[in-house]
């Protein structure tokens, strides 16, 4: 028996065979997808290693700690038999108060860059000497005592260093005598009296580095000012500013931590305790990475192929247009290559012209390609307009942070809706001219 099918029926079939044929099509344009968002990381990695290799170069991420008091300590053990030996007991400032001005610029290398910056810090207060007891029989040793400051990486050291303690004037000596409290640093030696209980101290440091710079809270009362015409600083670590001001002229940052904040005491032997655990300071943060925003965008990728494939069969479907399969993958190749065109231009003029310039020219390459495939005027338009739309819907989501994902969320809300609308108009299965 022959069975006849109908001209709907084959229309019906033909449309649901072009949909399953898209459907792999945007399946299989995952792949290009993947590479691209795999080639923007790798671009990415390539300028954290340049950002590193500058850093190495001018001076890494500084960590100041101190300045601390080492007073070497002679114990005679109970026990006859046992040598004597020597301690160190470590004095943490009563007050600290560190001021500092930092200057930041841009290196280039290639068309990559990383923050620098100096520092000109002025470090001051005062130790509050208490008694130093062993347990057991001892010698102070204060002719052998010094002043340590703990400096991450010496490289960025500017210039000759001196304290003045108690109006004295005292050399720096590179390198420490010991590494109990710090492992990096400079050392100033220093001959202390008996009955001297309070020694005031003053130091200024002019210093370089990369990236950040932070504190460790060494003293009783640790306050610490800081200013910089960064005007995008990240604070860190385990103490947030009491009080700052950011504009575009820069911030300035205030802390205030106290010895019940920190995990440390003010006096121990040893190396019992980590004064740079407890640090605290400020980044200095590219103010967009272009790779973090061509990557967030090039996940999005799916959803423009999807909707323009949906925008196309529309004007099919209301036009009784034909496109060919290989139309569509046309279409969505110039989609996919917008991503790439994206991330390699705003390497070179930045994130929000390269995205003007890629989705300009996307827009216009599709629109026109459509119109030789489509007369209708309106239609063009149509897609050309949904095009701009998705493109400026992207850029406002890379742009937001706390309601990126609300945002995104009401958008596809928005668009499924006028969807189904559409999609009731055109009736697909009512071959009935009369229901309306």
């Amino acid at each position: 028996m022959k069975i006849e099918i109908s001209d709907n029926k084959k229309w019906q079939l033909s449309l649901t065979i072009k949909m399953a044929l898209l459907a792999i099509l945007g399946l299989m344009l995952l792949i290009p997808l993947e590479m691209i968002k795999l080639l923007i990381k790798e671009r990415q990695q390539n300028s954290e290693k340049v950002k590193k290799e500058i850093a190495f170069q001018w001076a890494g991420k500084q960590n100041i700690c101190g300045p601390v008091l080492n007073i070497p300590v002679k114990v005679y053990p109970d026990e006859k038999e046992t040598e004597p030996y020597k301690t160190v007991f470590h004095l943490m400032p009563e007050l600290l108060a560190i001021n500092g001005g930092i200057a930041t610029e841009k290196r280039h290398r290639s068309i990559y860059k990383a923050v620098v910056y100096t520092a000109d810090i002025d470090l001051s207060g005062e130790f509050n000497i208490p008694g130093l007891n062993t347990g057991e029989r001892s010698d102070i040793l204060w002719n052998d005592s010094y002043i340590t400051l703990g400096i991450s990486d010496n490289r960025g050291i500017r210039g000759n260093i001196s304290i003045l303690v108690d109006s004295a004037a005292v050399e720096a000596m590179p390198g420490l005598k010991d590494t109990d409290v710090i492992s990096s640093g400079i050392t100033f030696p220093v001959i202390l009296q008996e009955e001297v209980k309070n020694i005031s101290f003053s130091v200024r440091l002019k210093i370089s580095g990369s990236e950040g710079l932070s504190f460790s809270p060494a003293g009783k009362k640790t306050k610490v000012n800081l200013r910089s015409p960064w005007s995008s600083p990240g604070f860190n670590g385990s103490f947030l500013p009491v009080s700052r001001t950011i504009d575009e002229k820069g911030f300035n940052a205030e802390w205030l931590v106290t010895d019940l904040n920190r995990n440390f005491p003010q006096v121990w032997n040893g190396n019992a305790f980590d004064p740079l655990s407890d640090s605290f300071g400020v980044d200095f943060v590219m103010v967009v990475d272009h790779y973090q925003k061509s990557l967030r965008s090039a996940r999005y990728g799916i959803l423009f192929i999807a909707l323009t494939f949906l925008a196309l069969i529309f004007a099919e479907l209301s036009l009784h247009e034909k496109l060919h399969i290989f139309h569509y993958l046309l279409v969505s190749l110039a989609l996919v290559l917008f991503f790439s065109l994206l991330n390699a231009l705003s390497e070179h003029i930045g994130f929000n012209p390269a995205y003007l310039v890629s989705a300009s020219a996307t827009v216009i390459m599709i629109s026109f390609f459509i119109r030789t495939l489509i007369r209708n005027y309106r239609t063009v338009l149509f897609i050309s307009g949904l095009l701009v739309i998705l493109y400026s819907f992207m850029f406002i989501l890379l742009t937001l942070d706390d309601y990126a994902y609300l945002a995104g969320n009401t958008g596809l809300f928005i668009l499924l809706a006028i969807t189904m609308r559409l999609s009731v108009k055109l009736r697909l299965f009512n071959t009935d001219p009369g229901i309306d």
